[in-house]
């Protein structure tokens, strides 16, 4: 999302901003100097090891914690003057979702039952949080178990349930702690998808996962928390491209043009081939002229491969990597 201010330039919309933030528990200091700003639209992953500050990090950003030094504002609006989230949560929290790791429906109570009660926790208007309740139900899938108590429901129904609580009131921010976890690759997988949709609904969010893949199907950005601190954070192509140099590789099937084709890789600038048998990885020095290179002896000699693919590094690489500095 941007905003178009006075002068004609086109601005990022911030919607909340952490400086110098930390987090102490007596003289146990938990995060130190954060800065991170999460932008209208985004969707934020947040990764790091066990027991790193990334639970208390989305425990600031909802204000269920209160930072012990710095500063986090929040944003309502592209012309509105900055809230510091502390200072005003009664007026901010209508605006933030919160999904723990744990359940935080009422076992006891129905689907439905549910709903009407967070809803009026966020004291949603009634004839407005019937609709709202109402097209949860549609787009969670759960409508043909509004009736059923919440502790009869499958745990892929129950993260659900759970989502479907948190997103009752229309927020602006939804922040998600573990929301895939215990959950099959196939719920995974669901639960991916389905928080694209609320993304495109114009929800922006914020969610802590050691799922690094399904972060990286759903993310456009990445925060990465490292001994207490935001290590790196940005654009996930960006966080990738300094891995690209020793990570990126070019994996070929070459069928029976293997030979020849190892022949002629080996007088091109490449840093290290590695015959897999069926396939050959190159990890290349200049990956633009390795590619023209290949194409140009693919032509020139008539080669047939049966495929050739580009990989990345992926997430969960550039972690591993950051962690071991």
């Amino acid at each position: 999302t941007t905003f178009i201010n006075k002068k004609g330039l086109i601005i990022p919309v911030k919607i909340i901003e952490l400086k110098e933030v930390g987090k102490q528990f007596g003289r146990h200091r938990i995060l130190e100097d954060v800065n991170l700003t999460v932008q209208e639209g985004d969707v934020l992953g947040v990764i790091g090891q066990s027991g790193c500050g990334k639970s208390t990090l989305l425990n600031l950003i909802t204000g269920f914690l209160e930072p012990s030094n710095g500063e986090l504002t929040y944003f309502p609006g592209a012309t509105s003057n900055p809230l510091d989230l502390n200072k005003h949560l009664h007026k901010i929290k209508k605006h933030i979702g919160f999904t723990p790791q744990h359940n935080s429906f009422y076992p006891k109570l129905t689907v439905e039952e549910n709903l009407h009660h967070f809803g009026k926790l966020y004291q949603v208007k009634k004839n407005i949080l019937q609709d709202n309740i109402n097209n949860l139900l549609e787009i969670t899938k759960l409508k043909g178990h509004k009736n059923k108590l919440a502790e009869h429901l499958s745990g892929g129904m129950q993260k659900r349930l759970d989502l479907s609580c948190s997103l009752v009131h229309k927020p602006k921010l939804l922040v998600l702690d573990e929301p895939t976890a215990d959950l099959d690759p196939v719920l995974q997988n669901e639960m991916v998808q389905f928080l694209k949709e609320i993304n495109q609904m114009g929800i922006t969010i914020v969610i802590a996962s050691h799922n690094l893949e399904g972060l990286e199907k759903i993310c456009n950005k990445i925060a990465i928390v490292h001994n207490g601190k935001v290590h790196s954070q940005g654009l996930i192509e960006e966080i990738k491209k300094p891995f690209l140099k020793d990570h990126f590789t070019i994996n070929i099937h070459p069928g029976e043009s293997k030979e020849k084709l190892l022949k002629y890789l080996k007088s091109m600038p490449i840093k290290k081939i590695v015959d897999q048998g069926t396939k050959v990885i190159i990890y290349p020095k200049n990956t633009e002229i390795t590619i023209k290179n290949i194409l140009d002896v693919i032509k020139q000699e008539n080669l047939f491969l049966h495929d050739m693919d580009f990989r990345k590094p992926t997430l969960v690489e550039i972690f591993e990597r950051t962690i071991k500095k």
